[in-house]
């Protein structure tokens, strides 16, 4: 009974250590074969946004929206 327990223990730390052991070779060829697929391409240069008004630009406008509303 016991060397039973023991056998089905190694078969399944076996397993266990055999998938993982796969599963990190699997992930390091992958991350050196993907990089050739370009499945993500790199984003398109952003243009500069446009100068923002002075503060006192805005606040002559600010100061005539408010005299046209009177």
């Amino acid at each position: 009974m016991l060397q039973q327990g023991l056998v089905l223990l190694v078969a399944g730390m076996g397993i266990a250590v055999g998938f993982l052991a796969l599963l990190a070779i699997v992930t390091s060829l992958m991350g050196k074969v993907a990089p050739r697929w370009q499945l993500f391409p790199e984003p398109a240069p952003k243009k500069p946004a446009p100068k923002a008004a002075s503060d006192d630009t805005a606040i002559a406008i600010a100061i005539a929206v408010a005299n046209s509303r009177r």
